[in-house]
């Protein structure tokens, strides 16, 4: 499995917040699927420091890249416009 650490930042406009608490619901259902599927394996929301939502970290993994991007271009934070800046990277989780 290869396995992907995703840092993103939700946009700092006057919108920002409403974008991600209208995508959010569906963001989770996605989320959910991802780990039915055994392809979500931690994730949450990064916090400004009044406990605001202001961006995401996830670690996924996926059988291939294709089937990664398929569901990063269609998760709704990217589709609804909630994520502006992202940063995604190969990870590997400790076999501890």
């Amino acid at each position: 499995m290869l396995q992907y650490v995703i840092n993103a930042l939700d946009g700092t406009d006057g919108e920002a917040q409403n974008r991600r608490m209208l995508a959010r619901p569906h963001h989770l259902v996605c989320v959910r699927k991802l780990k039915e599927n055994g392809n979500f394996l931690l994730g949450g929301a990064i916090l400004n420091e009044s406990g605001q939502m202001i961006g995401s970290i996830m670690i996924v993994q996926f059988e291939t890249e294709s089937a990664f991007q398929d569901w990063f271009n269609n998760d709704p934070y990217n589709t609804m416009g909630v994520w502006q800046k992202v940063e995604v990277r190969p990870f590997r989780v400790a076999n501890v």
